[in-house]
């Protein structure tokens, strides 16, 4: 049986149910593997902080970060400065969200449940010997 989630640190499992949960609410599929690869990925750039810069980051991991974006898993932000010389300087963030992390992560086991449950309703009316018909 699946432990509650805490409000502790988002660990790489929590962020992988997040992910594989949020895919399928967009009726996209991941493989559990998948997204424990991806969680582990991502996770690993943020180390125990809860943002990235985004010039560290190759297309490949920007283009999951933008995933992640879309589930609502990671946020942007963007910081001007104005350099030495007078130019303007744009400092592009990548933001974990804990709560939505964790909102994800529970929602769907228990709306997954229901809907195994109402699906399985439609067979019950059927007769027994329904099953040993050929089509």
């Amino acid at each position: 049986m699946e432990q509650p989630i805490q409000n502790g640190p988002i660990t790489v499992d929590i962020m992988a149910r997040a992910i594989s949960n949020g895919m399928s609410r967009q009726s996209k599929r991941m493989s559990e593997q998948e997204a424990y690869d991806t969680a582990f990925h991502v996770l690993n750039f943020f180390g125990y902080g809860r943002y990235v810069i985004d010039n560290m980051l190759e297309p490949e991991d920007r283009d999951a970060f933008y995933m992640l974006e879309d589930l609502g898993i990671l946020d942007t932000e963007r910081e001007e400065t104005t350099l030495f010389d007078g130019r303007e300087w744009r400092i592009h963030y990548w933001l974990i969200k804990p709560d939505s992390v964790r909102k994800l992560a529970q929602n769907h086991s228990t709306k997954e449940e229901k809907v195994l449950t109402n699906e399985s309703m439609i067979y019950e009316d059927l007769p027994s010997d329904f099953w040993k018909s050929k089509v």
